[in-house]
């Protein structure tokens, strides 16, 4: 990993990051889930999101998030293809109002990791092996952390990565 970019991964850079506060050190990953438009795949909708280009017209959902400046630092789409958006040593604007473990702003602790998906399907063979390797590399740079789900986190506010998302797959939770 070289500037927190992972390499041999495709890289689209986000404008929606800032640095994270001093001395603060990766401790949580966090699973999302995020399809655009909702419950639709394979579109260029999340890459525009994350790119500020979300073309409002496009669709009647986006009229409604126009105004969003989100990111994550990895997304998973439903082929396996990995795609990150913001370096690892900066902080992605992912996790929204959130607690873990007594501490408020996760963003500033956290890596966050969106998986195309949504809360009526289940997600493909592919996603999780390409997440599993993708949590094998990271370990490697921040040993230790958690890994949690967005509904963990925001509990009542969010509810990916969702029903589906079959967390044994991963091995145990703290």
């Amino acid at each position: 990993m070289r500037q927190g970019w992972l390499r041999g991964v495709k890289r689209i850079e986000s404008p929606n990051f800032d640095a994270r506060p001093e001395g603060e050190r990766v401790s949580l990953i966090v699973i999302h889930a995020i399809s655009l438009p909702p419950d639709e795949f394979d579109g260029p909708g999340v890459i525009e999101l994350f790119t500020n280009r979300l073309d409002p017209t496009a669709h009647p959902y986006y009229e409604g998030i126009r105004h969003l400046r989100v990111s994550s630092h990895f997304f998973i789409r439903r082929d396996g293809e990995l795609i990150q958006f913001v370096s690892t040593a900066n902080r992605a604007w992912h996790a929204g109002a959130s607690i873990w473990k007594g501490r408020e702003r996760c963003n500033d602790f956290s890596l966050g990791i969106e998986l195309e998906g949504c809360d009526t399907l289940p997600f493909e063979e592919s996603q999780y092996v390409a997440l599993a390797a993708l949590l094998r590399r990271l370990a490697r740079h921040y040993p230790g952390c958690d890994v949690a789900g967005h509904s963990d986190i925001a509990p009542g506010r969010k509810t990916d990565p969702g029903p589906f998302f079959d967390w044994a797959r991963l091995g145990p939770r703290p």
